[in-house]
């Protein structure tokens, strides 16, 4: 049977069929692209629409958008095979609730880093997406909610090393477990596939596609150190004389959002994030007039940005700028000019960026914003140390989220090198 994206329910495959028939616990470990939110989709539906009393379902997810991702899928496939089951006036769906005519609401929330705001429902059912990258804590704060009805939790994930209470679940007895490979995936294309495994290591290949805890990778930020520094609000206003940096990640080709991270690098000691923002699908051109109106705003010292790709597009422009031609640079994970005659070369690489911003968190000499999508980019940061013919061992970072740390590090770097730097650019 073809494959119907509108549809899925119409070409199951043998293992999300059991999947939503189980009862119990479940713990679903699967490659990218597998199909474990489209099932976990289906049964959260189709569960709640037999329920026989009323209750709760909860779906949470690190970040609100994770979250919603799930709940957004349930929602369209309630939609289309019970719309009658559906509550609508006042009681309508919304962004974090669907009530349904039997009583039971299937709710939708952002865990955050402590799950603390999620501490006063009790409920039947627990479904958690994105599981791997979440914090014991969270769970600490959730657990106990369905003790009191007998209620069952379902953990979803690709995997992130052997680290954390999802990959502890793994060991668990009293979880129905599944582990999925995109490459046993029908709707997976293989050429695709093939040509991933070109592009990335063998290491990140098993895990993001095959579905492997792996101990030879590691998240770069630890819960606590992501704890311990991401803890600022943003500010009311934009402060007269302070020395403000700019780090840009700008969205490759087929990526939604692209992302402009602001530190406050007055005192080199106590650096402070004072902005992170996001645009999502913009084109080349509107990625550059988002710049030059945060020039305008905080009037820069420096500003970053990974000129590879289309940032080429966002750099060159900017270049021509007078508010920003002495004031953007190149950091791009390659050679960067030192003088003004472009004869001497400093080859700056991103894991150089990514050691100068941990350094500074475990040092406490930086705080970041107190923000679920940037706390989840700094969760995403891996890395592994590979070995190529000839050459020697090198630490290698990568991540399915990164774009928000991606910014935060170029800032970071311009703060620590601001004195240091004699960069010149032709204009």
């Amino acid at each position: 049977m073809d494959y119907d994206i509108n549809k899925p329910w119409l070409s199951l495959d043998p293992w999300q069929k059991e999947y939503i028939d189980e009862k119990g616990n479940c713990f679903l470990c699967c490659g990218r692209q597998s199909g474990k939110t489209t099932a976990a989709s289906i049964k959260i539906a189709e569960c709640a629409v037999a329920e026989k009393t009323p209750g709760d379902y909860l779906v949470i997810a690190l970040t609100e958008k994770q979250a919603y991702n799930l709940f957004f899928k349930t929602l369209m496939y309630l939609e289309a095979r019970h719309p009658h089951m559906i509550k609508r006036g006042k009681d309508k769906p919304t962004m974090h609730e669907i009530n349904l005519k039997n009583g039971v609401s299937i709710m939708c929330y952002a865990a955050g880093n402590t799950g603390d705001t999620l501490r006063t429902f009790t409920i039947k059912k627990l479904f958690v997406d994105e599981a791997a990258p979440m914090a014991r804590e969270i769970f600490i704060a959730v657990s106990p909610m369905l003790s009191v009805t007998g209620g069952t939790m379902d953990l979803l994930s690709t995997p992130r090393g052997k680290e954390g209470y999802f990959y502890d679940c793994s060991l668990r007895d009293d979880f129905k477990k599944f582990y999925v490979s995109a490459e046993d995936c029908p709707r997976h294309d293989k050429k695709f596939l093939e040509a991933e495994k070109t592009r990335m290591s063998k290491l990140e290949y098993a895990q993001e596609y095959l579905a492997v805890f792996l101990d030879e990778l590691r998240r770069m930020f630890s819960d606590e150190l992501i704890k311990d520094c991401c803890v600022l609000k943003r500010p009311n206003k934009v402060e007269d004389g302070k020395r403000y940096f700019c780090g840009i990640d700008v969205a490759a080709m087929g990526m939604d959002e692209s992302t402009f991270e602001i530190l406050d690098g007055s005192n080199r000691e106590a650096i402070k994030q004072v902005e992170s923002i996001t645009t999502t699908k913009t084109r080349t051109t509107e990625t550059t007039q988002k710049v030059l109106g945060l020039e305008r705003t905080y009037k820069f010292r420096k500003i970053g940005i990974d000129d590879g790709g289309l940032g080429v597009a966002v750099f060159d422009a900017l270049l021509r700028e007078d508010s920003t031609k002495k004031k953007i640079i190149s950091l791009n994970n390659a050679r960067r000019s030192l003088d003004r005659d472009d004869k001497s070369h400093k080859r700056l690489i991103k894991e150089d960026m990514y050691m100068n911003l941990l350094a500074l968190m475990e040092h406490k000499k930086i705080k970041l914003l107190d923000d679920d999508e940037l706390i989840a980019s700094l969760k995403s940061v891996q890395y592994e140390y590979v070995v190529k013919e000839n050459e020697k061992t090198r630490m290698r970072i990568f991540g399915d989220y990164t774009h928000i740390a991606e910014g935060i590090i170029r800032a970071a770097w311009l703060v620590v090198q601001e004195k240091r730097l004699n960069i010149w650019v032709r204009y």
